[in-house]
């Protein structure tokens, strides 16, 4: 039976599973949440409301680390997301969270300030939020010079993981949202090979047309 992802191609989230469906060329049907009757037809299978789902069969499987995971166990591909060695898949499932607990959530919160009336925003939620950066940033940065001293490219094991699936959105648009100082040039670089692996440029490509839906306003690059 055909696998159905409820996504948009310019959220964050969706992004994070629509790599790893590239990387491995799984078949599946794209349900636009923008599309007439979609957005219904999620929120009957996922009352939340929230997205990425997926749909497979009759099974809905929710939050991106675990959908990715339904995939390598059910759907396997080329390029498994999730190592077989236990210890690689400790490593590769700890950088997850931190990309999305310390990178991504850390600047959503710019993101919602900025999508309230005027009248209503925060003026103190910028502080916090590049405080937070800082330090998100200064550690990736000290763990990927270490990665690129013992001869590795991705963030975790040995491979292309779940973890750069999560990296590269989350590295994407907080990049875009308060900008990766220069003096953190081994996560610059980092960030580069992620926006040059085929399955991530087509992420971000897709996702061109909705731009102006950034509400920090999208920066004239990547």
């Amino acid at each position: 039976m055909t696998l159905q992802l409820f996504a948009h191609p310019f959220s964050s989230y969706c992004w994070k599973v629509l790599i790893p469906l590239y990387e491995n060329g799984t078949a599946f049907e794209y349900r636009h949440i923008e599309h007439e009757g979609v957005f219904a037809e999620l929120a009957g299978y996922w009352s939340i409301g929230k997205f990425p789902v997926l749909r497979d069969g009759d099974k809905t499987i929710v939050e991106t680390s675990a959908i990715i995971e339904h995939l390598q166990i059910h759907h396997p591909g080329p390029v498994p997301m999730i190592p077989a060695d236990p210890d690689a898949a400790i490593e590769v499932r700890m950088m997850d969270r931190i990309f999305d607990n310390y990178v991504m959530n850390a600047m959503q919160p710019l993101v919602n300030n900025a999508i309230r009336p005027e009248e209503k925003r925060d003026p103190y939620v910028a502080e916090g939020v590049h405080a937070a950066l800082d330090k998100s940033y200064a550690w990736l940065d000290a763990h990927m010079a270490q990665r690129e001293q013992d001869g590795r490219e991705w963030a975790a094991a040995d491979q292309f993981s779940l973890a750069d699936c999560a990296a590269a959105p989350s590295l994407f648009y907080a990049d875009w949202a308060y900008p990766i100082p220069a003096q953190f040039e081994h996560l610059k670089a980092y960030r580069a090979r992620l926006l040059a692996r085929p399955s991530v440029a087509r992420a971000v490509d897709e996702a061109r047309p909705y731009r102006s839906y950034f509400p920090l306003g999208a920066p004239d690059r990547d």
